[in-house]
């Protein structure tokens, strides 16, 4: 693999990791299968690209993408605490909804970035490469994300959040308002993904509508990787596994696609993402085995 692609792995896995950061927090925290994702990652890109592309700052751009995201999450929730809609059903819904209104945001199938000014070109320190400079960039902003969310995590709201996901009863019976943790959790969550969807549409050169295909698997891979290395209920390792998990997850997608002597093709990337997802899911159980004949 040429260091050109082991960038590009790394760049693509940071920005993924903020949408395994959102997954996180709906399926591990609050327990909320949420398909929102594959709707609110190219809302966030739709959003930003088509902002910049009629002059907007970029910084701007990329607030109103992840304003857009935590909108979709919460209509998602009220469907759910509201409407009493299974969680699973409001999340579908809201995620084929979202394919209508991406269409009209962007007033077709793609909206072009190539000579728009970004928030990578605005930040790009001078003498060094576009391809070296947005992973720094990205590395800086993934940070920033594990630290606010390790942070609020920790506040009287944020245990509030994970209280409703372990227990919602028991949460109740402390005086917790189960419903308003869960539209701020899933308000929160599909934020993370429209900024992701943000900064994917500006490292890539533009927003498409079928950006979002398969969000919600890479998410959940990107979760069960980082598990799977990282095993913790802390809070603090759950999230630094997550984005270790992410970025794993896209070199070894990188690595298979690139290795001339496996013979795979950029169409193989689905089977190659359900062959990484089997094995994730495989390493624990056997862990256990080894364990139990051990003892």
């Amino acid at each position: 693999m040429s260091l050109f692609s082991l960038l590009g792995a790394i760049e693509i896995g940071l920005i993924f990791s903020l949408v395994a950061l959102g997954v996180y927090i709906s399926f591990r925290l609050l327990r909320f299968p949420d398909l929102t994702v594959d709707g609110s990652f190219p809302l966030g890109g739709a959003v930003c690209a088509i902002l910049i592309s009629t002059g907007t700052n970029p910084w701007l751009a990329t607030l109103a993408a992840m304003a857009a995201g935590a909108l979709a999450g919460l209509i998602t929730g009220w469907l759910n605490v509201k409407l009493k809609i299974m969680d699973l059903l409001a999340s579908i819904l809201i995620m084929i909804a979202l394919y209508s209104v991406n269409l009209r945001i962007m007033g077709g199938p793609n909206v072009p970035l190539i000579n728009d000014t970004t928030l990578f070109t605005l930040l790009q320190p001078d003498g060094i490469p576009d391809y070296v400079a947005r992973p720094m960039l990205l590395l800086v902003v993934v940070v920033l994300a594990k630290l606010l969310l390790d942070w609020f995590f920790a506040t009287e709201r944020g245990l509030a959040i994970r209280a409703t996901g372990s227990n919602a009863r028991m949460a109740r019976a402390q005086g917790i308002n189960t419903g308003a943790m869960v539209l701020l959790g899933m308000a929160i969550s599909n934020a993370l993904v429209g900024l992701a969807g943000a900064l994917f549409a500006q490292t890539q050169g533009g927003s498409d509508i079928s950006m979002g295909i398969g969000t919600i698997v890479i998410g959940l891979a990107a979760v069960i990787v980082g598990e799977s290395i990282l095993p913790s209920r802390r809070i603090v390792w759950a999230t630094l596994a997550v984005i270790v998990g992410a970025i794993v997850y896209r070199f070894f997608i990188a690595a298979a696609l690139n290795s001339d002597f496996i013979g795979l093709k950029a169409q193989d990337l689905n089977l190659v993402t359900a062959a990484l997802v089997t094995v994730a899911l495989v390493i624990p159980q056997l862990k256990r085995k080894l364990a139990g004949r051990r003892t």
